[in-house]
């Protein structure tokens, strides 16, 4: 016998997402692209960051910035749901995060890194992930400002993903830290 199974529609999905509240680590993380060039990838970040409940998207260098037709596209409406902010000098979301008393951790290979899976910051940390450009990484003198240096464990030949891939590792990994057992 073959098990019927009915998809939830739309409003039952939103229904269902409704009254979901992000743990309070999600709720403070902060999502920074720093020179990423592909508005897709920025667009995915929103998505991405609409989903899991985080509190804002930092955009600084030239990585483009909202309203634009590829970013919305990818995005489906989250550059419009998500609080952001675009400067041109990373500086200024660098005294963001030291006024706000958040954490910069970059998410690059180095070997100074450690691997994302070993990291459980304490509960009431708060968080901002810098991703860099998508060939060249994190620019040294930004890596200079993270504390921690983290990576995600690979064991391909490729040993890179794509932006948007590791934006939603990442944000998966500090969701799975910060659920009940």
């Amino acid at each position: 016998m073959v098990q019927v199974v009915r998809k939830k529609t739309t409003r039952e999905i939103y229904e269902s997402h409704r009254t979901r509240k992000p743990p309070q680590l999600m709720s403070d993380l902060v999502l920074w692209l720093h020179n990423v060039r592909s508005m897709h990838n920025v667009g995915s970040a929103f998505r991405t960051a609409d989903a899991f409940g985080i509190r804002s998207v930092f955009l600084s260098g030239y990585t483009p910035a909202p309203p634009r037709p590829e970013i919305t596209k990818t995005a489906l409406g989250a550059d419009e749901t998500v609080p952001w902010s675009h400067s041109a000098e990373p500086q200024d979301h660098i005294r963001w995060c030291r006024a706000h008393n958040y954490t910069l951790a970059g998410m690059e290979q180095t070997h100074e890194s450690r691997l994302l899976t070993g990291y459980h910051p304490e509960p009431d940390t708060r968080l901002c992930l810098l991703f860099g450009n998508e060939v060249t990484g994190i620019e040294p003198d930004l890596l200079a400002h993270c504390n921690p240096l983290l990576e995600i464990p690979q064991f391909g030949k490729k040993h890179s993903f794509n932006i948007s891939v590791s934006l939603g590792i990442a944000c998966y990994h500090f969701l799975h830290i910060s659920l009940p057992s």
